[in-house]
């Protein structure tokens, strides 16, 4: 069993800041990629960012210079730092990250319940 808690959303002015974190629990062995994904209302779901086990990172071109992602692979949790919000950055953001459990030989994809993420004035 995995579970994904996720903490930090709420409402920002334009130009302001928020930083989501996202922790996993349960019986893991081991946690690959982790991201973030966000949709907005009548959007599709769209990558933010990623980043590997490793630590390389890679940004949607919308967010690309404000937005930094970063994990704590001891505490199996990542972290999503968005500076110069917009607007458009209105939408709900939902972690997503790779995990092996014990007792399997294949890792799946996990998604946290999302938090909301508001940018107006």
């Amino acid at each position: 069993q995995v579970r994904l808690v996720e903490s930090g959303g709420g409402l920002v002015q334009p130009g302001g800041s928020l930083r989501l974190s996202c922790a996993a629990s349960g019986s893991i062995y081991s946690v690959t990629a982790m991201g973030w994904y966000r949709q907005a209302p009548g959007k599709q779901r769209e990558l933010v960012a990623h980043i590997t086990n490793g630590g390389a990172a890679t940004y949607a071109d919308a967010v690309k210079g404000r937005f930094t992602i970063s994990r704590d692979n001891a505490k199996n949790t990542v972290y999503l730092q968005m500076n110069s919000l917009k607007p458009g950055d209105t939408a709900v953001y939902y972690c997503n990250a790779d995990i092996q459990l014990y007792g399997t030989f294949w890792s799946n994809d996990y998604w946290g319940q999302g938090t909301q993420v508001t940018v107006s004035s």
